[in-house]
């Protein structure tokens, strides 16, 4: 009988057993210290993790999710408030805004990098908003536009300097969710760190992951950085006094530990993932039918995902598993669109590019210990499938 040798999608023992001892110690250490909760462990993480991120100050947090929830609180965002972002995203984007109390207004995808294209929030601040003295009000709903919220989808950065001179220009925050994209620049320049704050996940799968959930919050302003400490520890000041309300959000020390460890090797980590794309570029060039990423000028990627574009997606997928080359999809359904979002009164049609990337996208293995000879049987596994369509389906429609 023939067995099929698996290709994972992403594999996160063999990078365990390259760094086991290293990994074994830390936790040892924080055992044999017995402090579980921030201390220590979590404040040397945080001087690192800023120094990393090219920025004053890394606040750590429970998960990704909440590093974007507490940001926009530390930035006064609530009822009445509207924060500005990308349908096509995970839905942690768009469910912490909703958490605070916000309004989320969204704009549809660049197609290059499918993140969020600065030319519809330029139409949205020309067509939909005025200054006031009260701030930029949106004049459909009378709310104030509080945050903008790009999101660098995949690893990819999003346009920040356009974003940057719109948010200079009216005054606006930015809150940068950077999930995804640990150590990728823009024009030089850390992603995370071009607005007032940051949002970073530590999810195991993730370029920077833990062995759990975990999160940070950048920013260089010390006052936000001061309110997110307080925030993320019940609002607390004092052992037993709460000067707001605040989250039970922190890093615990066991996770402060490990990533401490991985931190020394993300830059490699990454750019073997850049090694890694840019192979998967060359031996997917020829394929007519296929997307391969695109990348805006001046972004350097930190490549969490691999993801291509093809029409007949479903197909494609089902000839990888076929194979043993496991995939995913990032993401399948626009977040507006998701059943659980239905009360936003957003319809299908109204973000077209946003819903035709999610039908198309699929993410194929990526991770930085995988072999040129795994990626030459993805992509030869590709190219059999792309042989096999019709002649007329084998070009980009």
């Amino acid at each position: 009988m023939h067995i099929i040798a698996t290709i994972p999608f992403v594999d996160l023992r063999v990078q365990y057993h390259q760094i086991k001892p290293e990994i074994d110690s830390a936790i040892h250490r924080v055992l044999a210290r017995g402090e579980f909760i921030l201390g220590e462990e979590v404040e040397a993480f945080e001087e690192e993790f800023a120094h990393f991120c090219e920025t004053r100050h890394a606040v750590g947090v429970a998960s990704g999710t909440d590093a974007l929830v507490l940001a926009l609180l530390a930035l006064g965002v609530g009822p009445g408030h509207i924060v500005l972002t990308t349908p096509f995203t995970f839905v942690s984007t768009v469910a912490a805004v909703l958490r605070v109390g916000a309004r989320v207004e969204f704009l549809d995808i660049d197609p290059v990098s499918y993140n969020i294209d600065p030319t519809g929030l330029e139409r949205f601040f020309a067509m939909r908003t005025k200054v006031t003295t009260d701030g930029v009000i949106d004049t459909r709903t009378g709310n104030r536009v509080s945050v903008i919220l790009p999101v660098h989808l995949y690893g990819q950065p999003a346009e920040m300097g356009s974003i940057c001179a719109l948010a200079e220009r009216y005054r606006i925050p930015v809150v940068e969710d950077a999930a995804q994209a640990h150590g990728a620049r823009y024009k030089g320049r850390r992603v995370g760190t071009f607005g007032s704050a940051g949002a970073f996940s530590f999810y195991p799968s993730k370029n920077l992951g833990a062995y759990g959930d975990g999160g940070a919050v950048v920013t260089n302003d010390p006052d936000l950085a001061a309110r997110l400490r307080s925030l993320r520890n019940q609002g607390r000041r004092g052992k037993y006094e709460h000067v707001v309300e605040g989250l039970n959000s922190r890093l615990d020390a066991l996770q402060a530990a490990i990533l401490r460890v991985k931190l020394d090797y993300l830059e490699a980590w990454n750019e073997a993932r850049r090694k890694a794309a840019r192979r998967y570029d060359t031996l997917l060039g020829g394929l007519d039918c296929i997307r391969t990423p695109g990348i805006l000028a001046g972004a350097e990627p930190a490549y969490h995902l691999y993801v291509i574009r093809v029409q007949e997606r479903n197909s494609l997928q089902e000839a990888l598993e076929s194979r043993g080359i496991r995939t995913g999809i990032h993401y399948p359904i626009p977040v507006p669109l998701q059943p659980a979002y239905r009360r936003l009164g957003i319809r299908e049609g109204m973000f077209g590019l946003s819903e035709s990337a999610a039908q198309e996208v699929l993410s194929i293995p990526m991770f930085p210990e995988i072999l040129e000879e795994q990626q030459r049987v993805v992509c030869q596994a590709i190219t059999a499938w792309a042989n096999n369509r019709p002649p007329l389906a084998r070009a980009w429609q």
